[in-house]
C-alpha cells in the first residue's frame, strides 16, 4: 500500500464528529490547528476566535472552582413510554448514543463553586441526540432548580440544545412548563439565575427556561431562537436580515444581555454573582 492512500489524521470540529487526531481544522477560517494549542485556548481558534464545540465536562471542570463539583441525579435514564420508531427504534437510539458518548442524557447536572460561592449548575451535551430535552432531561434541569432553592444558592444553565425530543412526543413539550414551574418557584429565594445560551440554542429548550434567566449570556455566533432561519424563510417567504437569529443579531435588538468570550466567561460570571447573589 502506497504511503498516501492512508487518512491523515485530521478532524473537523462539528459538533456532530468527535475531534480525533493530531490536527483539527478551523470549520470557520480553515486553518489546520494542532489539537493540544486548541485545547489550551478552551477549543477557541486563534486564529480567527471561532468557538467550536466544547464538551460539556471539560466546560464545567474548567469554569467551575477546581475539584469541587460534584455530580448529581446519575442514574436517571430515559425510557420509550410511547414506542417510538423512526428509522430506528427510539431504544436502540438511545441504547448506541449512550456507548458513543460514554453518557446517560444529554444534560449534566450538579453542585459547585464560582469564586467560592456555591452554586447549582448544568450544562447540556449537545453530541447526545443534538441536546434535545426530553422526559429525563427536564428532570435534571428540574432538580437544578430545586437544589438551588432548597441551598438559597444561584442557578446557572448552559443551553445547546435543538429543542424538545421528538421520540417523547408530548412528554417532552411538558418538560417546557415543569422547568420554567421549578424556575418560578426558585426565584422566591431571590438568588440569580444566569443562563448562558451556546451554540446552537433552538426550539423549547430556546422558548422556556433558556430565555427567562435574570442574566441572559451567549457566546459569539451562537444560533440562538425558537424555529431554525430555514423554517422561517420558507414559511414567510422572505429573505432573512444578514446574521439573523445569531447572538450578535440578538445583542443588537436587545434579546440577550451580554456575549462573553470564552476566556473571559468564568471572570464574567463570578462578577454577575458578586453583583447580583
Amino acid at each position: 500500500m502506497s504511503w498516501f492512500s492512508k487518512k491523515p489524521g485530521i478532524a473537523t470540529a462539528e459538533p456532530s464528529r468527535r475531534m480525533e487526531g493530531l490536527w483539527v481544522k478551523c470549520e470557520a477560517c480553515s486553518e489546520f490547528l494542532y489539537r493540544a494549542e486548541l485545547e489550551k485556548h478552551l477549543n477557541v481558534c486563534p486564529h480567527c476566535q471561532h468557538h467550536m464545540w466544547w464538551p460539556a465536562r471539560e466546560r464545567l471542570a474548567a469554569l467551575l472552582d477546581a475539584g469541587v463539583f460534584q455530580e448529581m441525579d446519575k442514574g436517571l435514564l430515559p425510557k420509550d413510554a410511547l414506542s417510538f420508531s423512526d428509522s430506528k427504534r427510539y431504544k436502540e437510539r438511545l441504547k448506541a448514543t449512550q456507548k458513543a458518548e460514554g453518557e446517560e442524557e444529554a444534560f449534566v447536572g450538579g453542585l459547585g463553586k464560582l469564586g467560592g460561592r456555591q452554586v447549582s449548575v448544568g450544562c447540556f451535551l449537545f453530541r447526545f441526540m443534538g441536546g434535545s430535552m426530553g422526559s429525563v432531561v427536564g428532570e435534571k434541569i428540574t432538580r437544578v432548580f430545586e437544589r438551588a432553592y432548597e441551598l438559597q444558592c444561584p442557578a446557572i444553565v448552559f443551553s445547546a440544545s435543538g429543542g424538545a425530543r421528538m421520540q417523547e412526543g408530548i412528554l417532552s413539550l411538558m418538560q417546557m412548563a415543569k422547568t420554567s414551574a421549578a424556575l418560578a418557584r426558585f426565584r422566591e429565594v431571590k438568588q440569580p439565575y444566569v443562563s448562558v445560551m451556546l451554540h446552537p440554542t433552538t426550539g423549547g429548550v430556546a422558548a422556556s427556561f433558556a430565555w427567562l434567566g435574570d442574566i441572559v449570556l451567549a457566546e459569539p455566533k451562537a444560533l440562538i431562537g425558537f424555529a431554525g432561519p430555514r423554517v422561517i424563510e420558507q414559511t414567510i417567504h422572505q429573505k432573512l436580515p444578514e446574521g439573523f437569529q445569531r447572538s450578535e443579531f440578538l445583542l443588537a435588538h436587545g434579546m440577550i444581555d451580554g456575549i462573553v468570550q470564552r476566556r473571559d466567561m468564568r471572570g464574567r460570571l463570578i462578577q454577575l454573582l458578586e453583583l447580583l447573589a
